[in-house]
């Protein structure tokens, strides 16, 4: 085990652990924005999508715990990093050189931290469940109809659960409509927008600086690392930010 500590002990060794980590969430990221999008195809593509994820159980908590582990990580060397930084100067310099570097490089742990806390909060609505409003519990009830061969399940309010052929109830859940009547809230689909900006100020700088690390900064394709993490950040942000203005426009309903 010591083996394997060791080498993330050197200030060298975290930034290497810290761009593998931050390379694995930028895949998660695209991915999961890939996902998302699905909900432009109408209800079934995404729901689809879900049930084929729900599906296969341990494989999901295995992905689950795995990113998580990998998200800790990266966050743990972060703040580590920052702080280790401001100890080995400890009192600023009367003209700070690295005001020439960019917001977004200067204050990596500050948009990082803002991300961790949105995750929380984007896991506990859709993944947990935790948090909730009555437009959701309204749609959770509205799951509409009973169709022959498909096994779509949508109760009335008033029907017991528990009298119901579970060999008729497909137990996919309508992440379509949880998303729809999420962002239908306004100060939802604003806290999103918000944490997407601080996504992507997070990207703007991380999605090229990991890249950079680990070696990827030769003189011959300087020019094209820098642009990733810009290219990066607008595609995540217009990518996931598209969503909750669509509904709240009405393009999804």
């Amino acid at each position: 085990m010591n083996l394997l500590v060791k080498p993330v002990r050197s200030s060298l060794g975290k930034k290497y652990a810290m761009a593998v980590t931050g390379l694995l969430l930028i895949g998660f990221v695209l991915g999961h924005m890939a996902g998302n999008l699905l909900i432009y195809l109408g209800p079934d593509a995404i729901n689809s999508y879900a049930h084929a994820l729900k599906s296969n159980p341990g494989l999901l908590w295995t992905a689950r715990i795995g990113l998580l582990l990998v998200f800790v990580i990266h966050v743990l060397l972060g703040v580590t990093l920052a702080l280790e930084n401001r100890a080995a100067r400890p009192q600023r310099y009367e003209y700070d050189a690295t005001l020439r570097a960019s917001w977004a490089s200067r204050n990596m742990m500050l948009t990082g931290l803002v991300i961790l806390a949105f995750v929380i909060y984007h896991l506990a609505h859709f993944t947990l469940g935790v948090v909730t409003t009555t437009e959701d519990n309204k749609n959770y009830l509205d799951l509409v109809e009973v169709k022959q061969g498909l096994k779509t399940y949508v109760p009335e309010p008033s029907l017991n659960l528990s009298q119901l052929d579970p060999n008729q109830v497909d137990a996919r859940h309508d992440v379509y409509r949880m998303v729809v009547s999420g962002f239908q809230i306004w100060w939802v689909s604003v806290s999103y927008w918000l944490a997407m900006a601080f996504l992507g100020l997070h990207l703007w700088h991380g999605g090229s600086s990991f890249l950079q690390t680990l070696g990827l900064n030769s003189f011959r394709y300087a020019s094209v690392v820098r642009l990733i993490g810009p290219l990066l950040a607008i595609l995540v942000v217009i990518g996931n930010s598209s969503i909750p203005l669509a509904v709240m426009l009405g393009l999804i309903k």
